[in-house]
């Protein structure tokens, strides 16, 4: 079943079982966007992550589909991470040290941890944009609309984030060279 037809159920039934049939079908995603924000933190992202689909519910009835329900969903998940970052002052930027760097790569586990801690060392809103971009594949008007910044900022953020992490790997191989 479509989102739309699910959000219909939960509105007009009170469906329980349907809003929990969106919640499976899109925990992974936000999730995954909220460790990526969190730089890492499961615990902090899972914490995020119960919030946003408790949100979701509660504000049902205000979305307009006017953006897709993973777009909408994604838009509270940074407004609720933010929230927190803002309520809880917690720091997720990650000092990139040669341990981090040197193991070589011979696997996906290794690989996602590698990006998860390449990741956190960019802004917030660098980490953002990118991680819309690439992990949720969302257009950059999809990340206007979840992030509330303009397009050439977005563009900016995604291109500024990319050339640091491009740089740090670098860095990293010329060290591992020496």
């Amino acid at each position: 079943m479509n989102d739309k037809a699910l959000i219909s159920r939960v509105l007009v039934d009170d469906d329980h079982h349907a809003f929990a049939a969106l919640v499976r079908k899109h925990q992974q995603s936000i999730l995954h966007f909220l460790r990526r924000l969190t730089g890492g933190n499961s615990a902090l992202a899972d914490d995020i992550a119960q919030q946003v689909f408790i949100s979701a519910y509660d504000k049902l009835s205000t979305f307009r589909a006017e953006a897709g329900f993973n777009t909408w969903l994604h838009s509270i998940a940074y407004r609720s991470f933010l929230n927190e970052m803002r309520k809880s002052h917690h720091h997720t930027e990650v000092a990139l040290t040669d341990d981090v760097l040197a193991p070589s790569i011979r696997d996906s586990v290794e690989q996602e941890l590698l990006i998860e801690k390449l990741m956190a060392r960019l802004s917030v809103t660098e980490r953002t944009c990118m991680t819309l971009a690439y992990s949720a594949g969302m257009s950059h008007q999809e990340i206007v609309d979840v992030t509330q910044l303009p397009l050439g900022t977005v563009k900016s953020h995604i291109n500024r984030g990319k050339h640091k992490l491009t740089k740090w790997v670098q860095q990293s191989q010329s060290r591992r060279k020496s």
